[in-house]
């Protein structure tokens, strides 16, 4: 597969190899940056987060297509799922932490706890509103935490990112944030 620069690029600012590297290294490598270069953190800044950002999305891209089978003439149809994501969704003011368990307790109402990595990454089997799959990704800010949000399902329309958004926000606006405990009750 020929590699543009942008792609090359992306994985140099991120310490990868574009052969080798996985996307949980795209996401722990996101992090570490995201730790160092953050606005809110000294000689960090806007610009180098925003490209940090722009690195993982390319370096994802360019990993997901090099893990597609290639083309056959027997697989000639178009798959019609696809990732939408939509960075950054939210911010919740609290610490990632915390911002975590109260999403891992709203994923038990809206669908199913899939796989996670505490307290940065969360990945749900949806139910509700539609079936599908859902990633939470949170890095912290200023005493907040940002959660990015992508989804896919099979079809669907372009704003469903933003649906899913509204809900898991919906959802987190109803949670007793004086007593997050896995037991509490769905609020609907």
């Amino acid at each position: 597969m020929a590699r543009d620069r942008s792609v090359e690029d992306a994985f140099a600012l991120l310490g990868l190899s574009s052969v080798s590297a996985t996307k949980d290294d795209v996401f722990a490598a996101r992090r570490r940056l995201a730790r160092e270069l953050h606005p809110d953190r000294e000689g960090g800044s806007a610009v180098s987060m925003a490209e940090v950002n722009r690195s993982g999305d390319i370096a994802l891209g360019y990993i997901a297509r090099r893990s597609e089978p290639l083309p056959t003439r027997q697989r000639s149809v178009p798959t019609s799922q696809r990732v939408q994501r939509d960075h950054p969704s939210f911010t919740i003011d609290v610490l990632p932490v915390e911002a975590c368990e109260a999403l891992r307790i709203v994923s038990t109402w809206i669908g199913d706890l899939i796989d996670e990595d505490p307290p940065y990454l969360l990945e749900v089997r949806l139910a509700v509103p539609f079936k599908g799959w859902c990633r939470l990704e949170l890095v912290p800010d200023a005493g907040a935490t940002t959660v990015t949000v992508s989804i896919m399902r099979e079809g669907g329309s372009a704003d469903d990112v933003a649906v899913i958004r509204d809900l898991w926000i919906d959802q987190l606006n109803r949670l007793d944030w004086q007593n997050l405990d896995a037991d509490q009750q769905r609020p609907w």
